[in-house]
């Protein structure tokens, strides 16, 4: 029987309301790992000692769920869906060694299942309101600083950005071709150039978190803020930053939208002693494979609007 944090029979811990729900059924494979899900949250929750509450609702690849150890250790259970992005994480985790990470207390590889530390009070950084735009950037600043400094793991334990982006400029290159969008090629074409050049003119590589967007910097006890949910890669450290500067708030719905992108990346690059046409071209890279992305997936409106906010940045960028 699965234990709930009171010690009684949990119910309600997993719910098809769930994100991560959704998003398996669409495969066989999703929904045989659905099938398993309860007796192997079981298994682990048995073998280390948990009781465990409600789940965390959003997540679209994970089942996450707040529990407390045998001590009453606050920490957090992580059941992924067994994919290419979260083979790296525990990794990430071992890496970092809780250095503006949240720190890796078990980790059962094969079952993509990780005992990590929670973070409470759990505010997201993109909701931290009591702080200006510019000084969230600064955080996530800091953040990344921290990450980046832990080296590489040898041998290499994780994917490698130029790999990578190397598929994605593949894949973009074909549905550009097959869906002949309509919108500029030559801006598609220089997008797709970037994903496969900018990784192999790097000066330096790290160990990059690979999803760093407000949601995934939470308030903590032990530091301030700490990141989550890593998609970890190693890289040039240019790729990370531009979801936290778009998330943050959207930079394009300012009345100087170029204004304000020039003083955010301005801000970004001098925090991180990176060089802001770089961090500029990233995002140009970017958001034209996610402009092919939402095409392929009907999404024609918001790819228009995608590649209408690219050429502002490829202007920024001088592209």
């Amino acid at each position: 029987m699965l234990q709930g944090a009171d010690g009684g029979v949990a119910g309600g811990l997993f719910p098809p309301t769930l994100p991560v729900w959704a998003a398996a059924e669409r495969s066989a494979a999703g929904r045989a790992w659905l099938a398993g899900l309860p007796e192997l949250v079981e298994e682990l929750r048995q073998r280390w000692s948990l009781r465990l509450g409600p789940p965390f609702p959003g997540g679209s690849c994970s089942w996450v769920a707040p529990a407390r150890g045998p001590q009453g250790r606050p920490v957090v259970l992580k059941v992924r869906r067994p994919h290419p992005e979260a083979a790296g994480e525990a990794e990430a985790l071992r890496c970092w060694a809780g250095r503006g990470a949240v720190r890796l207390h078990r980790c059962d590889r094969e079952r993509y299942a990780l005992l990590i530390e929670r973070c409470e009070p759990g505010d997201a950084l993109g909701s931290a309101d009591r702080l200006r735009t510019e000084e969230r950037l600064l955080v996530g600043a800091g953040i990344l600083r921290e990450l980046w400094i832990a080296p590489p793991p040898e041998p290499a334990g994780l994917e490698r950005l130029g790999a990578v982006t190397g598929e994605w400029a593949d894949l973009a290159q074909e549905r550009a071709a097959r869906l002949r969008p309509a919108f500029d090629p030559g801006l598609v074409a220089h997008g797709v150039r970037l994903l496969r050049e900018l990784p192999a003119s790097a000066t330096r590589e790290v160990v990059l978190h690979g999803d760093f967007h407000p949601g995934n910097v939470l308030a903590a006890r032990r530091r301030d803020w700490l990141a989550i949910d890593a998609k970890p890669m190693v890289g040039d450290p240019g790729y990370d930053p531009w979801p936290l500067l778009e998330q943050l708030d959207d930079p394009f719905a300012h009345a100087d939208p170029v204004r304000v992108l020039t003083e955010r990346f301005a801000l970004l690059a001098d925090a991180l002693d990176e060089d802001v046409r770089r961090l500029q071209a990233w995002a140009v890279a970017r958001r034209v494979e996610s402009a092919l992305w939402m095409l392929e997936h009907g999404d024609s409106a918001g790819a228009l609007e995608t590649l209408g906010r690219v050429r502002v940045l490829a202007g920024l960028a001088g592209l």
